[in-house]
């Protein structure tokens, strides 16, 4: 018996752990769910006038709708994979009818259109706060002479535009500036690859509890 031990046991080890690790992945995949709710759940709110002081762990994600002008100062944040394909999100400055300035991602230009003027044009705004991540250690600094950014970094974007650090990503509007398609704020972009890993880890689990089976069997046919 003693020749049996280590596959055995190699075969009882290995499957509880890569089991293990699928229902760790489970339970991954139904937080992931959980936090995707509550996002679209803030998503879809009614929406709300634009708060004094809005902070990200209140309101990230919330809608909110005002009346705004924009300054005609905007940056150009190089974006690809969007809804609207390859150009830059205008993130531009507007003037709301209290006076307060702000920042809002009006969405995205073709690239050929990068010398066109904005639209000045009053409007009134329904869009969704937001406090990106874009930007990551690999992240090039932004070409401040042209104007072009390659993150959405609120902080830094506010004291170049002049503005409160907040940033509203249009949804709708009553007039549209037509370089522009509006990229709204949704969890498409959000990954949830936990269900794939879990199914991984489970046949992996199969396939390893086969392959110590098989080890065993031909330990006993040596045997014989």
């Amino acid at each position: 018996m003693r020749r049996f031990f280590f596959p055995v046991l190699l075969g009882v080890v290995g499957t509880g752990v890569l089991l293990s690790l699928g229902v760790w992945q489970v339970q991954r995949l139904d937080w992931k769910r959980g936090i995707l709710h509550q996002i679209e759940t803030q998503i879809s709110a009614p929406a709300i006038a634009l708060p004094e002081n809005p902070t990200e762990a209140e309101l990230e994600y919330r809608a909110v709708e005002f009346h705004a002008t924009p300054t005609g100062r905007e940056l150009h944040v190089l974006s690809s994979g969007t809804s609207a394909g390859t150009g830059y999100r205008v993130i531009s400055a507007v003037t709301t009818d209290a006076g307060r300035t702000i920042m809002v991602d009006l969405g995205v230009m073709p690239l050929e259109a990068k010398g066109a003027a904005p639209d000045l044009t009053p409007t009134k705004i329904l869009g969704n706060f937001l406090w990106p991540d874009d930007k990551t250690s690999s992240t090039p600094e932004p070409d401040l002479a042209k104007g072009i950014w390659f993150a959405r970094d609120v902080a830094p974007m506010a004291e170049a535009l002049q503005t409160e650090p907040i940033l509203v990503v249009l949804r709708q509007a009553s007039h549209y500036d037509p370089r522009l398609t509006p990229v709204p704020v949704d969890t498409s972009g959000i990954k949830n690859d936990h269900r794939e890993y879990a199914i991984t880890w489970f046949m992996l689990a199969a396939v390893w509890t086969v392959m110590s089976l098989w080890l065993i069997i031909r330990i006993a046919r040596r045997k014989e």
